[in-house]
């Protein structure tokens, strides 16, 4: 087929086959020899595609479940022949059909475009698959909203397609729905809307009466190599866990070098939004007042990394230290081993932003910032506030410390163990059921109040006080200054 012809996304995969080095001729999937049948993925996605059998029973059409690598988990089909096919083609479970390893294909573009995708015929990279259409929708998951894996359909090139691709979609949601209905307990991630960009404010994280009291080595250091790459005109990619605060960071440097400017944050889109989330803020890069952050290159559509990067390449500047010429955008990544492969050769300086379990020295200061922040005047912790703050983990780090601290800046100007919420007291890292989560939230409640002891929360919740110590230890809790530790 002529890739001139070929729509954009799938011309854009073609090119990836390309530089991966693989032949348009010759098809080698990776095999691993077993796969993993205890995910919850494989589960919900078994019963998914047992659901679908019955709606498709006699059709030519080959089911499958995929993971997140592409690796094919199980398939289901009823026609002999288009099974004996794709086992010559190695469409089987074991193998891998990343797009990686065997170009453009249904299967691999959906995992890599983290969007339903259709190839027909001749539009597949590899002439082995062109007897083929496959159409392949992205399963999430549905508490961190990272793609799992994918469903596969897959049936003769000759056949009609119309409503495959639906199928596809409603059999991945399917999936979605039951790894939810089936991770007991599992809080579903709130997702940002797709394609936002907001302006962002650089946060000013020492208080009047913190200002004796920098901040923790760990952000000085980061922010100093991220504010010495600027300086050179270089473009940066800021890395680290979620929350951690890597956009505050070069928000931060860029207004320690004088540069006043707006500082946007364009979040990721939805993979059906790309073209119009380019729209919308692109346009900014033109302007010498503003700088952009793309954040979360990691999550791209692969195909909207590879227009990104060529919007890089036109529009990044050149000039030597001190030229005043700083970088139109810069990036944020969980890891720079994830950033997409289009966009790493624009990286000229990755920074690193530590976790704030990393820098617990951090943790009092930006309490202090976002209390005053939200409550409108100074806020006061107790030193039981304190202790409970600083010797959390804060697994969801920075943005997880300013929703609590939000959360108990509105109800007071005191801040104490009482107005903060249980998870800042447990330590369990297991999944709770609902109920789990109202008991441990009302043995929390009853321990942090005012002069209690076990004895008297055991009293109020009516249960023994053993029963009380058993469940804080099943929990995890630990209210600081050993409330209720002697029994008394």
């Amino acid at each position: 087929m002529d890739s001139r012809r070929l729509a954009p996304r799938l011309l854009a995969s073609w090119q990836r086959s390309e530089r991966y080095g693989l032949s348009p001729e010759e098809m080698r999937p990776v095999f691993t020899g077993s796969v993993d049948t205890a995910s919850l993925l494989y589960e919900c996605g078994h019963e998914a595609l047992r659901g679908l059998r019955g709606t498709l029973a006699n059709e030519a059409v080959s089911m499958m479940i995929a993971d997140s690598d592409g690796l094919v988990l199980c398939r289901m089909c009823d026609d002999a022949s288009i099974s004996r096919s794709l086992d010559r083609v190695h469409l089987a479970p074991g193998f891998s059909f990343a797009e990686r390893d065997v170009g453009t294909n249904g299967l691999g573009l959906a995992l890599a475009d983290r969007a339903p995708s259709l190839v027909r015929a001749d539009e597949h990279y590899c002439a082995g698959l062109r007897g083929y259409t496959c159409a392949a929708a992205p399963v999430l998951d549905p508490v961190t909203g990272a793609v799992a894996g994918s469903v596969n359909l897959t049936t003769w090139s000759d056949s009609s397609s119309g409503l495959l691709l639906a199928l596809a979609q409603a059999t991945a949601g399917n999936t979605t729905a039951l790894m939810l209905a089936r991770g007991t307990g599992r809080k579903g991630r709130s997702l940002p809307p797709p394609g936002r960009v907001f302006r962002v404010y650089a946060d000013r994280y020492e208080q009047p009466d913190d200002a004796h009291r920098p901040l923790s080595p760990g952000w000085t250091d980061a922010l100093a190599t991220a504010r010495t790459a600027l300086v050179r005109g270089r473009v940066v990619a800021v890395v680290g866990d979620p929350g951690a605060g890597k956009t505050a960071l070069l928000s931060a440097a860029r207004r320690q070098m004088g540069a006043r400017e707006r500082l946007l944050s364009a979040r990721p889109p939805a993979p059906g939004e790309v073209d119009a989330w380019l729209r919308l803020w692109t346009p900014e890069l033109e302007k010498d007042s503003t700088c952009v952050v793309v954040s979360g290159v990691d999550r791209l559509p692969a195909w909207a990394a590879t227009e990104l990067a060529g919007l890089f390449g036109r529009v990044r500047r050149t000039g030597g230290e001190g030229s005043g010429r700083m970088q139109p955008f810069a990036v944020t990544a969980q890891r720079y081993a994830a950033i997409p492969d289009a966009l790493s050769p624009l990286i000229d300086t990755v920074v690193e932003v530590p976790a704030l379990r990393l820098r617990p020295d951090d943790i009092l200061p930006l309490a202090r910032h976002f209390a005053h922040r939200y409550r409108g005047r100074a806020v006061t912790f107790t030193p039981a506030a304190t202790r409970a703050l600083t010797s959390y983990d804060w697994p969801e780090n920075v943005r997880q410390l300013r929703r609590v601290v939000r959360e108990a800046a509105a109800r007071t100007d005191v801040i104490d163990t009482r107005h903060l919420p249980a998870e800042v007291f447990t330590r369990s890292g297991g999944h709770l059921t609902r109920l789990q989560l109202l008991e441990r939230d009302e043995i929390v409640r009853c321990l942090t109040e005012p002069g209690t002891t076990v004895a008297r929360a055991a009293a109020k919740l009516g249960m023994g006080r053993a029963t009380v110590y058993r469940k804080m230890a099943r929990y995890g809790i630990q209210v600081p200054g050993g409330r209720g530790g002697t029994g008394s």
